[in-house]
């Protein structure tokens, strides 16, 4: 992986999936095989703070119209895309492409038009650093979830289900529990995988249903 992102000479690379298919392990992971390599590298998790990227979720988004959020959101990638621009380092981070960002669009029920007009806006933005898209992509979304609620715990999966199916999309369509937290995800994944093939930009696609990274 780490000679893939040398060989197209990604100046941001992005690393996608559903919770717990290895993003922020993986994130770094790569971070500090650049680093070994001598290659200045910066790595950001779902955890750093503040947060360069991710729209400030301290704020109500979930009262926000989906318009405002696409918009604010678009905007902090491309303040962030002009920063990397001035800097010699390679940005490795941890979604924010799908997840994070758009993880809030798509509950707040936004139209397929403006979800895909927020990612050509993001991809608009980033293209001069010239991206690379690393998307995990988990075959059997139910066992995924299944395996990441069982590895973090009940108090977890309150947090998670309490949020997430309290919102628009899933109040629609009569989600609730842990099941409805899946089924979420399924619809989530779906779109995703429609997104990411029209994607023009450097990509690639990785089973890892067992969350094996492999050679990093």
């Amino acid at each position: 992986m780490t000679r893939l992102i040398c060989n197209i000479w990604s100046r941001i690379v992005i690393v996608e999936g559903i919770m717990g298919s290895g993003k922020s392990t993986t994130v770094l992971r790569i971070a500090d095989r650049l680093k070994t390599s001598g290659v200045s590298v910066l790595g950001i998790t779902e955890g750093t703070s503040p947060h360069p990227i991710r729209f400030d979720w301290d704020l109500p988004w979930a009262d926000m119209p989906a318009t405002q959020l696409a918009k604010s959101a678009a905007a902090r990638w491309g303040a962030y895309a002009n920063s990397a621009s001035m800097s010699e380092s390679i940005t490795v981070v941890d979604g924010q492409f799908f997840h994070g960002n758009f993880t809030s669009l798509f509950p707040l029920d936004a139209d397929i038009a403006l979800i895909r007009g927020y990612v050509h806006d993001v991809v608009a933005a980033i293209k001069p650093l010239r991206p690379l898209l690393i998307y995990f992509h988990q075959d059997d979304v139910d066992r995924a979830i299944r395996t990441i609620a069982t590895e973090r715990g009940d108090a977890w999966v309150t947090y998670q289900v309490n949020w997430k199916l309290a919102s628009p999309y899933a109040v629609r369509h009569g989600l609730a529990g842990l099941e409805g937290l899946i089924e979420l995800y399924r619809d989530y994944r779906q779109l995703t995988d429609r997104l990411y093939t029209d994607l023009d930009i450097p990509k690639i696609s990785i089973e890892n249903s067992g969350k094996e990274m492999g050679e990093v």
